[in-house]
């Protein structure tokens, strides 16, 4: 009897998974055409009109295969690079690499990476 109640509950919230899939990707989209346009103010009032929190979905967002800080970088967007870095914990930042990335990778001179640093170290 439970096996079927569970079947029948898959069944009929198989399509609330779907759509909130799509709004997740809309979602991502938005935040990453924040990023390329430096927008901070929208990028805060997404995030909280959707009562998430940075630091629980970054990693679960790319924009153009970069995370949103390596994509801030690639873009020159400060502001909302710095607005990023302080929403996640220090011991991410760290580990995550984005200084290296962006030294390697032509960006060595932006002002995104002392901010990396100083999180890093905090």
């Amino acid at each position: 009897m439970k096996l079927k109640f569970l079947s029948l509950i898959a069944v009929f919230t198989a399509p609330l998974f779907t759509t909130s899939v799509s709004a997740n990707d809309q979602l991502a989209q938005s935040f990453c055409a924040y990023v390329a346009s430096n927008d901070k103010n929208n990028l805060r009032k997404t995030l909280s009109e959707s009562r998430l929190r940075l630091k629980n979905v970054y990693d679960g967002i790319a924009c153009d295969g970069l995370p949103m800080i390596r994509f801030a970088i690639k873009h020159n967007a400060a502001d909302v690079a710095e607005f990023i870095i302080k929403q996640l914990p220090g011991s991410q930042v760290a580990k995550m690499g984005d200084a290296e990335w962006a030294a390697s990778n032509g960006f060595a001179a932006s002002p995104i990476i002392e901010t990396i640093k100083a999180r890093s170290a905090s």
